[in-house]
């Protein structure tokens, strides 16, 4: 998900495979649910009044990389509006390359606080790009728990951080809900051919740490964490998500897409 950082991008609309056997199983920590590796989603939220604007932060997967389809921003807000009734405005301002220090960056600007300010919903997904440098690292000579840990921990303080300011922009309603990642870095069959032996496990390993430090920073601010990873991949990690990949075995298709719209519809309560 790591890409050159691009100037903020902002759209705005108003709108009415089989099993994989090369990945096990992450036993890092246990988490509270049937499988060490599920990450549940949790709201904060309770009832409230149909939501009318949806304002997406976060990395290339916000922004739709390499999808050539309409990103799961756009179609989350299709889903809220056809659910609620009603038109439902989308502003995706996903940028490619973001990472959890330059969106704090981003939300200092008076455009974005503006559109933030405004929103009934934030979707936030960040902190992939913050761990570029594990996988960097795994490549040239390893890297074990000792060094994920300080890698994951510090995507966790950016993200808290970033929580924050959202919050304090927004109004006391605003919903925001904070995704997961099936993975950090590239999955699927690109993964497996690309990188080789011993990388599904490893990067499962770094992706259920990175999961549940987003987590834990959504409940500390209040959010709504949804989980990505049981959607794309199942509760133990054991389905290849290939058919839910771009090309690049990084990004989401539209496949993909749809499937995280359709996830944060569940997880927003009407």
């Amino acid at each position: 998900m790591a890409a050159g950082l691009v100037a903020l991008a902002v759209v705005t609309a108003v709108v009415g495979g089989g099993p994989s056997t090369r990945r096990t199983p992450s036993t890092a920590a246990s988490v509270p649910s049937s499988s060490p590796a599920a990450v549940p989603t949790t709201s904060a939220a309770g009832p409230g009044p149909a939501p009318r604007s949806v304002v997406g932060l976060g990395d290339s997967v916000t922004a739709g990389t390499n999808c050539g389809c309409t990103p799961f921003v756009e179609r989350f807000a299709r889903l809220l509006a056809a659910r609620d009734g009603g038109p439902v405005k989308a502003t995706n301002l996903g940028v490619p390359g973001l990472t959890t220090g330059s969106l704090a960056a981003g939300l200092a600007r008076a455009k974005t606080a503006r559109a933030v300010a405004s929103a009934d919903v934030v979707v936030v997904t960040i902190g992939a790009n913050d761990l570029a440098g594990l996988e960097d690292r795994w490549e040239r000579s390893g890297c074990d728990t000792g060094c994920v840990a300080p890698g994951v921990a510090s995507m966790g303080r950016g993200l808290a951080s970033d929580l924050r300011r959202i919050r304090a922009l927004g109004p006391a309603a605003q919903r925001v809900e904070v995704t997961t990642y099936w993975n950090v870095f590239e999955d699927g069959d690109v993964a497996d051919a690309t990188r080789g032996p011993g990388f599904a496990e490893w990067s499962d390993t770094v992706t259920v740490a990175a999961n549940r430090a987003i987590c834990s920073a959504a409940r500390a601010a209040g959010d709504t964490c949804v989980d990505l990873y049981e959607p794309f991949l199942s509760a133990d990690g054991s389905r290849n998500p290939t058919a839910l990949l771009s090309a690049d075995g990084d990004h989401p298709d539209a496949a993909g897409h749809a499937l995280i719209a359709r996830t944060l519809l569940a997880a927003t309560h009407p």
